[in-house]
């Protein structure tokens, strides 16, 4: 019987990571630790992700996401465990140091002023100064480079954010992302609560980051979503990596069994059992 903890790698039980793209990811995580107390949050987490590639992170709640991406945006860092951006060791130790990497976070509220408009959210604690008045025909015209870039549409790029659909709103967060000159985007459960029309909006955005040559990670609950736009998935499960899968030859039921932990035999009843009576998939 498979141990809970063997990794699935495209769609089958092995005790291996599949094969990567190659060449050396743009940010990989090694052997990641972090307690609360006597409670383990991660345990031995190793994790990549390559330029122009979106990972779609999943697992139940308590599954160690949210710490992970703590970690690696400096929010919470690491008690163990070694960092490398584009192959060199790096300490992240604060929200600051990541920025400085090129790892910029969306998280799900968001962090947007409603009472500003666009522009001023876009550079907000970032302004750009000519002297002493803020230089806001620059901003305006970097702004709309960037927003145009990633085929962002608004009513005026002076609206403001409280008046825009939430889309909208995602959209300006992750424009905000790549006015910081970005390498890797960490995504927070970026279509939470938005209607369809705004969640393929968001979608073609992420897609758009990726063509773009940008790391993308996206944490989300919703598997419809992670399939629309990710290249691989990476399944935590009580605070372990246990599954790897080439989103282009697994299904669903598969990344489901591996976050919820059921046998991967208990897939395949349907199929011919072999001589002794044992499903062919059941890993003895």
């Amino acid at each position: 019987m498979a141990d809970s903890t063997t990794p699935f790698v495209g769609g089958e039980l092995t005790p291996e990571p599949g094969q990567p793209p190659q060449g050396e990811p743009r940010l990989r995580l090694r052997g990641i630790n972090k307690s609360f107390g006597a409670v383990r949050a991660l345990t031995d987490v190793d994790f990549e992700v390559y330029a122009g590639e979106v990972v779609g992170l999943v697992g139940d709640n308590g599954a160690g996401k949210s710490t992970l991406i703590k970690a690696i945006s400096g929010v919470g860092p690491a008690d163990s465990g070694e960092t490398f951006v584009e192959g060199q060791q790096v300490n992240i130790s604060s929200p600051q140091v990541a920025a400085r990497l090129g790892i910029e976070t969306v998280y799900q509220d968001l962090a947007l002023c409603d009472n500003l408009d666009v522009v001023s959210n876009l550079f907000l604690g970032h302004e750009l100064v000519n002297v002493v008045p803020l230089a806001e025909v620059e901003m305006e015209k970097r702004g709309l480079g960037v927003l145009q870039t990633l085929d962002v549409k608004l009513p005026s790029i002076r609206s403001q954010v409280a008046q825009l659909s939430g889309g909208q709103r995602q959209s300006i967060a992750v424009a905000k992302t790549i006015l910081r000159h970005a390498k890797i985007v960490l995504l927070d459960e970026p279509t939470a609560a938005l209607g369809v029309a705004q969640t393929r909006q968001v979608l073609q955005l992420i897609r758009r980051l990726r063509d773009q040559g940008l790391a993308v990670v996206v944490i989300s609950h919703n598997l419809a979503d992670v399939f629309e736009v990710v290249d691989r998935v990476v399944v935590l499960r009580l605070g372990r990596r246990v599954g790897t899968f080439d989103i282009k030859t697994t299904t669903p039921e598969r990344i489901v069994a591996a976050i919820t932990g059921a046998e991967f035999g208990e897939l395949l009843k349907t199929t011919p059992t072999n001589g002794n009576g044992a499903s062919g998939g059941d890993d003895q």
